[in-house]
């Protein structure tokens, strides 16, 4: 035995949303669909939160921590006139201080991270959209829910290390990392599935619950399919092109090439064939006599 394991065949799943690439998937044919599809929804919405939390790191780094909802958007003026305090962003300030970087939204308390500690959050966040990065698809690496807690585990700790104490507990991160969100009448509560109203189609088919998955793509473990999910009542997605993008790409530049060089042999002078060598009327005579390809020099 040489010690070497060689991995298992599976089936992979290129999962879409509206016609958008998501991520890659792996299961075996004899999965549950129920059991295909929570999963699937789990690591869906787990792209999600990691996209949301990223996005509200990105302004901690440069505005630090949200004001309590009751003094957003409001003016400083508004502020000392109706007396209000922002008494957690007094306790919750970053590691080495904070720098003034005022919010002109007046969404955040203008109390950022200094440099070294807002590189700290914006190196991770970077780090952690790689990992959910619908690159991941080009480099061939199926997401799974370990990978989405990872992404999340390091947002986490990296705000552990900015603000030991933790953030006020009106902080939209705070919320997302304790599983406390309310995503309520936001853009982002449309994006989110339930997975009581989550379907995955393919091939024009949607994947029933109560079946397995060997029930549609057959018993080979090397299958790759293009899976589309989806909220119930949407009816059958549309179905994948013949061509890929690139392909289109690829017909589309050949065809224009083609154009230009039929547009260049219209636009040759007609006289140009008298250039030719069979236009020359000597020509035949001279071969005639074995003088088409004598050349003459002076001694």
């Amino acid at each position: 035995m040489t010690g070497v394991f060689e991995k298992a065949e599976m089936v992979k799943l290129h999962i879409k949303n509206e016609n958008e690439s998501q991520f890659l998937y792996e299961t075996t044919v004899n999965v549950e669909i129920s059991e295909l599809l929570k999963d699937v929804v789990a690591i869906y919405n787990g792209r999600l939160k990691v996209g949301r939390i990223c996005n509200e790191m990105e302004d901690l780094a440069k505005h630090g921590t949200t004001l309590p909802p009751n003094m957003q958007g409001l003016t400083e003026e508004q502020v000392l006139e109706l007396k209000l305090k922002d008494e957690w962003g007094e306790k919750c300030i970053p590691s080495g201080g904070f720098i003034e970087n005022k919010d002109t939204i007046g969404r955040r308390n203008g109390k950022a991270p200094n440099k070294k500690m807002a590189e700290v959050l914006t190196k991770t966040l970077s780090e952690a959209k790689a990992k959910v990065s619908r690159k991941q698809i080009e480099a061939n690496i199926c997401l799974t829910q370990t990978i989405v807690k990872e992404a999340l585990d390091i947002l986490k700790g990296a705000v552990m290390i900015v603000y030991p104490m933790g953030l006020p507990p009106h902080e939209p991160i705070k919320k997302e990392l304790d599983n406390e969100e309310d995503l309520s009448g936001t853009q982002a509560a449309l994006d989110v599935l339930e997975i009581t109203q989550a379907q995955l189609w393919w091939a024009g088919k949607e994947l029933e619950t109560g079946k397995k998955l060997a029930n549609y793509v057959g018993k080979n473990e090397k299958t790759k399919i293009v899976a589309k999910l989806q909220k119930t009542g949407q009816g059958a997605p549309a179905r994948e092109p013949m061509m890929s993008e690139e392909q289109q790409k690829q017909m589309m530049l050949y065809a224009y090439r083609k154009q230009e060089e039929l547009k260049k042999l219209e636009d040759n002078d007609e006289d140009d064939y008298m250039n030719s060598g069979w236009a020359d009327n000597s020509l035949l005579k001279r071969s005639f006599h074995g003088l088409k390809d004598v050349k003459w020099k002076p001694r």
